[in-house]
């Protein structure tokens, strides 16, 4: 096949540089699997259907990788593409890539907006652990951190590999600190007393570490079916963007031996680090003791552990870290955001379009696209203080999160009609029983999206969702009506 080489040049084909080792990939790929929410909402999913929550993490996390295994497919059959929306484009038609290009693009605007407020509000609270107030200054950081993550992403590709890579370092270290200190206090049968968490409306009780934390009052579903089924949807969402290492394909070494083991290895990461990391919180804090707080929030979980082990420091400390989990998702975001546009624009007709399509000399990336990505995620701290806007700044966030559900399912649907296209590489990366298992996570998708419509916080979004499919979608599909297909 023409494409069987393309994985080999020192290029992506378009002037982009192979510049992502198999050090930097394997690590994005376990930075996108570990966000913010493992670190503080943890706890809430805990709360909602016990011990349990173990399952639903594995669960979903192998829909997910059932997800990853068709886009690995994809991206190994074509190395040089920039996103794998690229693939609806080919085999579902332009009218449905054109909705999902331009939709996953503003996704990815919607969710860097929220990351940029998120590390705004997370870099205040660690301050305030030491008794600093940098309220007042929110803005400004905002302003520096995405400031700094648009200039690592303008350098070079391999500088915002390095920089992964050591975000993905302090996220793994907090992970497995926490995970040894859990084996150490069951091992030595410790006592902790009562203390007072940062951030939590009482002081939490005095117990012990020991499995009989997880056993006592276990049962599948403590607080109902409805709530054991809702999980789900939570931990949909905190797997979100799991397929952002298949963005990097195009700008990494040997993409069809580095492709497949960073995707492999999504299961062994979902045991490792949130299987692993639930049970340890659990040994330590029974799993009846996590409530919500007057305002609904939750201690992070991480924090309860480290603060019964007698770190006094402990907020500071996950804090830290949920500080480099969220600039890491930023960052990620904004790499994403920048290719997506890039191909886009290849696509475009205008001059403004075409201008966007272009790669910088020196660092061999698409400055502009990151640039004008950059610049309107930098909305976000304008936007907010705009009176009444940061509900329906939130409204759209969420709704962005059920727009990412259609781009799933059209993506599962290109896979599907690849396999049966002259384009299918026979010794590709092959998705097993591909009509079964991808039939199976189009399925689970589509429950999760009528999960939406259960619970009050998410049936505004969902319903704006469908809004934006039948609209915009309908749009796109009149404007390329007639197109045929790129299939070869």
């Amino acid at each position: 096949m023409a494409q069987q080489n393309q994985g080999d040049s020192a290029s992506a084909g378009d002037g982009m540089e192979r510049g992502l080792s198999n050090r930097h990939v394997q690590f994005i790929a376990i930075g996108g699997t570990i966000g913010t929410g493992l670190f503080l909402g943890s706890g809430k999913s805990i709360a909602l259907t016990g011990p349990s929550i173990i399952l639903v993490y594995i669960g979903v996390g192998v829909i997910m990788y059932l997800l990853m295994r068709a886009i690995g497919e994809l991206m190994y059959r074509s190395p040089v593409q920039h996103t794998f929306i690229a693939f609806i484009s080919r085999y579902l038609g332009q009218g449905w890539g054109s909705f999902a290009g331009w939709s996953y693009w503003i996704v990815l605007i919607l969710i860097g907006m929220s990351e940029l407020t998120a590390v705004g509000t997370y870099f205040v609270t660690f301050f305030g652990t030491f008794g600093i107030d940098l309220s007042a200054w929110r803005g400004l950081i905002e302003l520096c951190f995405l400031t700094a993550m648009v200039c690592i992403n303008l350098i070079a590709v391999r500088v915002f590999g390095e920089t992964e890579f050591w975000f993905s370092m302090i996220k793994i270290t907090l992970i497995l600190a926490m995970i040894v200190t859990a084996v150490v206090m069951v091992i030595t049968g410790f006592h902790y007393p009562a203390v007072h968490m940062p951030g939590q409306d009482w002081i939490s009780p005095a117990g012990h570490a020991g499995f009989d934390n997880i056993t006592t009052g276990l049962s599948l579903a403590p607080n109902g079916w409805m709530a054991f089924f809702m999980s789900f949807q939570m931990v949909f969402f905190a797997y979100e963007m799991i397929e952002f290492v298949g963005v990097t394909v195009s700008e990494t070494q040997n993409p069809r031996k580095v492709l497949p083991k960073a995707i492999n290895q999504i299961i062994l990461r979902v045991l490792i680090f949130y299987v692993g990391a639930l049970v340890a919180i659990m040994l330590i804090v029974p799993w009846r003791s996590f409530r919500p707080n007057a305002d609904g929030s939750f201690t992070s979980p991480f924090v309860m552990v480290f603060r019964y082990a007698g770190v006094d420091w402990a907020a500071a400390l996950v804090f830290f870290v949920v500080i480099t989990a969220a600039s890491s998702s930023l960052n990620s975001l904004l790499y994403s955001a920048g290719r997506n546009l890039f191909q886009l624009a290849a696509a475009g007709r205008s001059p403004v379009m075409r201008s966007l399509h272009t790669i910088s000399r020196r660092g061999k990336v698409p400055a502009r696209a990151i640039v004008l990505s950059g610049v309107l995620i930098l909305l976000s701290p304008v936007l907010h203080m705009l009176p009444g806007f940061e509900n329906t700044f939130v409204l759209f966030t969420s709704c962005s999160s059920a727009v990412i559900i259609f781009i799933y399912i059209l993506t599962l649907l290109a896979h599907r009609r690849y396999r049966t296209s002259p384009d299918f590489m026979p010794d590709g990366f092959i998705m097993p029983a591909y009509r079964v298992t991808g039939a199976l996570a189009i399925a689970f998708f589509v429950l999760i999206y009528l999960s939406l419509f259960l619970a009050p916080d998410t049936r505004y979004p969902a319903i704006l969702g469908l809004v934006w499919l039948l609209v915009f979608g309908g749009i796109c599909l009149w404007k390329h009506k007639g197109e045929p297909l790129s299939v070869d």
